[in-house]
């Protein structure tokens, strides 16, 4: 973070100081709101969970080198109290991005997000100072605790945004406002929260309802390929670029084709030429999110050559996303369990699918352990079914449905599109899940984890890379 005095945040977050002896004295180090991550000059925000409260560890982050508290009342140790801790960050976050003039990137979509943005820090750090959220943060405390990370020296902050509801974006935009808005697509994410489609469609688009002007630098990037982003145009006064493989895209995809590995490979198409790239990620749907990413790089001023070249060198940055590790006897994990929805799920199975040709060339097979997908409500039923058919369809060796009533709805869809021998099995749990795949997998397979993070699937992944060293993608 930019250094600020204690009195400047009190002014700032609408706070006071207490226990503070000298208000002059100055934050020079990170904010965090886990003690344990407290550095010397730093600022420990304390939130009250529902099952910790940090204000209880305020001594701690002191002694480990805070030089002050945001806290919602006195803790014994330098504090500036203010009303509201969540929205004293976000003050915090929208002042010091005020301050700093640097161009924000932000995204949002439903599925697609993590690993776009991902992406497009990959990207723009070859190309200037980037920050941009870790993992999966993109809430009302995860969006200002990244856009705080930014210093003097940064010239993008990508922010990945995240909506359960109308009006969430619109809040995240007010913390750190955009100038470039990126909207990925607009699927069946968090549908039994919103109602359907059109209600996620008009939560996405408050994010170019938020972007400046075309005259003031405003850009909005939009999946040409889908029509309720496409349609986002008409919601905004910035500039639009499109991308996609339509061929009015302005940034598009030509000749694409998957190596024997499964990984994509195309020619990239921008305004100021061609270039090609192979992508080490895993799974033809990467080459959306590559797009996306190569429009925001265009956006800000990279050549199609430097965008190739840093798009072919990006790898996944975070955990349990497509992260592929082969074992020491021949056995390929791919843990993409850290959350699912319909359409993260019949990615990651053609993806899965993509990677059997070279599987089957060493004698191995393909399996789907898929669990629960969460938050879908009345399509709950008809979209784990879908999902259950689709492995089918795909020609995947074994299905290993994971869990309780959801998990059978994915083996009867696979049953009632023709698996009716060994290829589908529910199992009870993570652990009947690794007990079968430990007794049965052989070299050459290739193991697919996946479901919706609640389900904690991770743990057959780990359990089966368990002894394999650093879980790495290959």
């Amino acid at each position: 973070m930019i250094a600020l005095s204690l009195a400047e945040i009190a002014d700032i977050t609408g706070g006071r100081t207490h226990d503070i002896p000298d208000p002059s004295v100055t934050v020079t180090g990170s904010v965090v709101i886990d003690s344990r991550e407290v550095e010397p000059g730093g600022l420990f925000a304390a939130f009250a969970g529902e099952h910790v409260d940090g204000h209880d560890y305020a001594e701690r982050a002191a002694a480990a080198g805070a030089v002050a508290v945001l806290a919602a009342r006195p803790v014994g140790v330098p504090a500036v109290v203010v009303p509201d801790v969540e929205a004293a960050l976000g003050a915090l976050a929208r002042a010091v991005v005020g301050r700093l003039g640097t161009d924000v990137v932000a995204l949002t979509g439903s599925a697609g997000k993590t690993s776009t943005k991902d992406l497009i820090a990959q990207v723009l750090q070859n190309h200037a100072p980037t920050v941009w959220t870790p993992g999966s943060l993109n809430n009302e405390i995860g969006l200002p605790l990244t856009a705080l990370k930014a210093t003097e020296d940064t010239r993008h902050l990508v922010l990945e945004m995240g909506a359960r509801g109308i009006g969430h974006i619109t809040y995240l935009t007010g913390l750190t406002p955009p100038r470039i808005g990126l909207v990925l697509n607009v699927g069946t994410a968090h549908i039994g929260e919103f109602g359907g489609r059109e209600q996620i469609a008009q939560a996405k688009g408050e994010l170019v309802e938020a972007l400046p002007t075309a005259a003031e630098g405003g850009v909005a990037v939009l999946n040409a390929d889908d029509p309720l982003v496409r349609a986002m145009s008409s919601r905004t006064q910035a500039r639009t670029v499109l991308f996609g493989e339509a061929d009015d895209a302005d940034v598009r995809a030509s000749e694409v084709r998957m190596t024997p590995q499964g990984q994509p490979s195309f020619t990239l198409h921008t305004p100021t030429g061609c270039s090609d790239v192979t992508l080490r990620l895993y799974g033809e749907h990467h080459v959306s999110n590559a797009l996306a990413a190569a429009a925001v790089a265009h956006v800000l001023g990279m050549s199609v050559d430097e965008i190739a070249t840093a798009l072919s060198g990006a790898g996944t940055l975070s955990r349990w996303r497509m992260e592929v590790t082969e074992r020491a006897d021949g056995v390929t994990v791919v843990n993409d369990a850290y959350n699912a929805n319909p359409e993260s799920m019949r990615a990651a199975l053609r993806a899965l699918a993509a990677m059997g040709g070279a599987a089957r060339a060493k004698g191995g097979r393909t399996w789907a352990v898929l669990g629960r997908m969460a938050e879908l409500g009345d399509e709950s039923l008809a979209e784990h079914d879908a999902v259950g058919r689709l492995a089918v369809r795909l020609n995947v060796s074994k299905l290993v449905a994971v869990g309780g009533r959801e998990a059978s709805w994915l083996q009867l869809g696979a049953y009632n599109e023709g698996s009716w021998g060994e290829e589908s099995v529910l199992v009870s749990d993570a652990q009947a899940a690794v007990d079968l795949l430990r007794s049965e997998l052989r070299p050459g397979d290739v193991v697919l984890v996946k479901a919706s993070r609640s389900v904690g699937l991770e743990r057959v992944a780990l359990a089966l890379l368990e002894g394999e060293g650093e879980v790495a993608g290959r």
